[in-house]
């Protein structure tokens, strides 16, 4: 598959997980704080990111299933840590309101997932 569009299916498929994500965090915000919302959202987004992943963005990948789960989940724990620093930071210290501060933290999180993906969990 060419780089561009491996490019492109990542971007599909993160914009898919992304909106997962946000969807199920609007659904269920308001009966937990946030960052539990936020967490919730993004065990739910794992799942189609990492098969999306696997299966269209890094689909010559080398791994094999079970090694690119392993690696993904590293990957994403990693990118969600990212994702739950910056959304409290925007959130409880400069006092945005809950959905911006979890869009920038979905975007900041996304390139550290990419670099993480395509060299180590989905290696080619």
């Amino acid at each position: 598959m060419t780089s561009r569009l491996g490019g492109l299916w990542f971007l599909v498929v993160g914009a898919s997980a992304a909106l997962t994500h946000v969807l199920v965090f609007a659904l269920i915000k308001k009966i937990m704080v946030p960052e539990l919302a936020n967490a919730l959202g993004f065990c739910v987004a794992f799942f189609v990111s990492f098969f999306g992943h696997r299966m269209l963005s890094f689909q010559d990948a080398t791994t094999t299933l079970l090694q690119s789960l392993r690696r993904f989940a590293v990957t994403a724990v990693a990118g969600f840590i990212c994702n739950e620093l910056v959304f409290m930071l925007m959130l409880r210290g400069f006092g945005w309101s809950d959905m911006p501060s979890l869009l920038l933290a979905l975007v900041l999180a996304a390139g550290q997932t990419f670099v993480l993906s395509r060299y180590w969990a989905f290696a080619r």
